[in-house]
């Protein structure tokens, strides 16, 4: 159900404001790790990032890890001694969830189950009726990942 019609004067605004910024697009998200190494085997060779570039920042005793998907940066994994926990249950305000797109859901989750990596059901987003999961990271960020499919679709 349609909550509300953005009002034509809202529009002109933003679309104002699209043209002053000039956003193209998120150009890539900070993750914090308690665990490099962990975090670093997990986005590598689990989801198969690929590292565009690794350095030791000595003064911060600091790893900065960037991480690429199909050559597009995406992920910069930074670790940090003692970093202090984000609550993420119950909902916690700040970033939930990460979210990758996949072309097959079920040969995604299947794919990490088998990396031993616990993955909850599949489900079906109401709204879009795309498939999704969620696993979680070595420090418990959630990853969503989200059934690749047109948004025109015809409801039922």
């Amino acid at each position: 159900m349609l909550l509300h019609k953005i009002p034509k004067q809202i529009y002109l605004k933003q679309l104002i404001l699209h043209n002053i910024l000039q956003l193209n697009k998120i150009h890539h998200i900070a993750v914090i790790c308690s665990d490099y190494q962990k975090s670093k085997t997990f986005y590598t060779r689990i989801l198969g990032l690929t590292i565009i570039q690794e350095i030791y920042l000595e003064e911060r005793r600091s790893y900065k890890l960037d991480l690429a998907l199909d050559d597009e940066y995406v992920i910069e994994l930074f670790s940090f001694p003692n970093p202090p926990k984000r609550p993420s249950f119950p909902e916690a305000a700040g970033m939930r969830h990460l979210t990758f797109e996949v072309n097959d859901i079920q040969k995604t989750r299947d794919h990490l189950v088998n990396q031993n990596i616990t993955a909850e059901a599949v489900r079906i987003d109401e709204f879009t009726q795309k498939s999704f999961f969620f696993i979680k990271d070595p420090d418990e960020l959630p990853i969503k990942f989200y059934e690749k499919k047109s948004f025109l679709f015809t409801k039922k």
